[in-house]
C-alpha cells in the first residue's frame, strides 16, 4: 500500500511587504496548496494583499521580529497537523520553483532539516552579503560540529519532529533567531542537510541592520556557547 502524501505547508513571515507578498503567494500556490503568511504587525496592507492572493494570514498586533513570526507559524503548523513546513522570505528573494527540490531531497535523505544553499552561485550576490554569509556560516558550522554552507538562508524545510518549540524568554526574536534554531537543533543531535537553490537579488531592500543585527548575532552565539557547555556537562 502506498504511503499517504505528507501534509505540507509554506510559512512566510512578512513585515511591510505589501508590494511583493501577493506575487510570492500566488507563485508558491503553484507548488503547495497551503500557504501561511505571518504578518508581523505591518502598518501597510500586507495582510490584505496576502489574503487576497490566497494565503491563510496569521497576524501579530505589534511587530515582534522575524524569529517570533516564525514561531507563530511553527505553532500553527504543529496544531494543524502538518508533517513538513517550508519557510520562505516574503520579498521575492526565494524562488518557489525550488520547492520541489526540497521535497525531493527530503524523500531521498529524510533529513529533519534542510537549508537552502545559495553559495554555489554567488555572482549576483552583493559582495558584503557574500562575505557575511560565508563568515557566519563557517562560524556556526564549527560551533554545531556539522557543515551548513549557507546558514543565513531563510529558505528551509523542517520535518514536524524538528519544528522549534516555544522559545525561552532569552531566545532571539529577530534575525538571529534563524541561526539560533539551527544551533539548538544541532544540540539535539539533529542532522542538518542542504539543498542548492537559486540566488535572486532584485529591487527589495534588506531589513537586516548590519550593525544592530550583527551585534545580536554575536550576543546570541555567546549565550548559546554557555547553553551548550551546560548541556554537555549534564
Amino acid at each position: 500500500m502506498a504511503k499517504p502524501p505528507l501534509k505540507t505547508c509554506v510559512l512566510i513571515p512578512a513585515y511591510k511587504e505589501e508590494a511583493h507578498i501577493a506575487a510570492v503567494v500566488r507563485e508558491v500556490l503553484d507548488y503547495c496548496p497551503d500557504v501561511i503568511v505571518i504578518d508581523d504587525g505591518s502598518p501597510d496592507d500586507t495582510d490584505k494583499a496576502a489574503a487576497a492572493a490566497g494565503a491563510t494570514v496569521l497576524e501579530h498586533v505589534h511587530n515582534q521580529g522575524k524569529g517570533a513570526a516564525l514561531q507563530t507559524g511553527f505553532d500553527y503548523a504543529r496544531e494543524q497537523g502538518y508533517d513538513l513546513a517550508l519557510t520562505m522570505d516574503a520579498d521575492g528573494q526565494h524562488a518557489p520553483s525550488d520547492i520541489p527540490a526540497f521535497l525531493q531531497a527530503y524523500e531521498r535523505t529524510h533529513s529533519p532539516v534542510l537549508v537552502g544553499n545559495r553559495m554555489g552561485n554567488v555572482a549576483d550576490m552583493p559582495r558584503l552579503r557574500r562575505f557575511v554569509n560565508r563568515f557566519m556560516s563557517d562560524l556556526l558550522s564549527r560551533v554545531m560540529g556539522q557543515h551548513v554552507p549557507d546558514s543565513q538562508c531563510g529558505f528551509r524545510l523542517y520535518h514536524r519532529s524538528a519544528f522549534p518549540e516555544g522559545l525561552p524568554d532569552t531566545a532571539s526574536r529577530r534575525f538571529a533567531a534563524e541561526s539560533e534554531i539551527l544551533l539548538r537543533l544541532s544540540l539535539q543531535g539533529r542532522k542538518i542537510g542542504a539543498v542548492t537553490i537559486q540566488t535572486i537579488y532584485g529591487d527589495e531592500k534588506s531589513k537586516v541592520n548590519p550593525l544592530t543585527d550583527t551585534f545580536r548575532f554575536f550576543r546570541m552565539l555567546r549565550r548559546f556557547r554557555k547553553i551548550k557547555k551546560e548541556f554537555l556537562a549534564q
